[in-house]
């Protein structure tokens, strides 16, 4: 069982930047992939970012490719989103969520997500 939060979400204007966290309960002896998703009304979830235990893998979806950057932290046991020149299609509730595979497509553990609003 890993247990996850997120904070960091919060309106910010358009072009402005924002930093997710997101507390992770997660050990070297049980290492697991993280990933962050994001959530609009009406639409299915979707991936955003993801990256492996040791933090030397990174994937992104092509609509946030040189803006957003994941990291993690495993002696803060806390994985970062890094997001700048955000549009207001950027705006949703993020998730972030675990797994054993830095690829997967069906993570395992869930945090309550964190509303991300962008105006225009």
């Amino acid at each position: 069982q890993v247990q996850l939060v997120e904070s960091g979400g919060g309106l910010v204007q358009a072009g402005g930047s924002l930093r997710l966290s997101c507390a992770h309960s997660a050990r070297t002896s049980s290492p697991y992939a993280m990933g962050w998703f994001r959530q609009t009304p009406g639409k299915e979830r979707e991936f955003v970012a993801a990256i492996s235990w040791g933090g030397t893998s990174t994937r992104y979806t092509d609509s946030v490719k040189g803006r957003f950057t994941i990291s993690r932290d495993n002696s803060k046991n806390t994985m970062y989103l890094q997001m700048n020149s955000l549009k207001p299609e950027d705006t949703a509730v993020y998730y972030c969520a675990a797994d054993r595979s830095y690829r997967s497509t069906s993570y395992q553990y869930w945090g309550q997500g964190t509303q991300v609003t962008v105006s225009s």
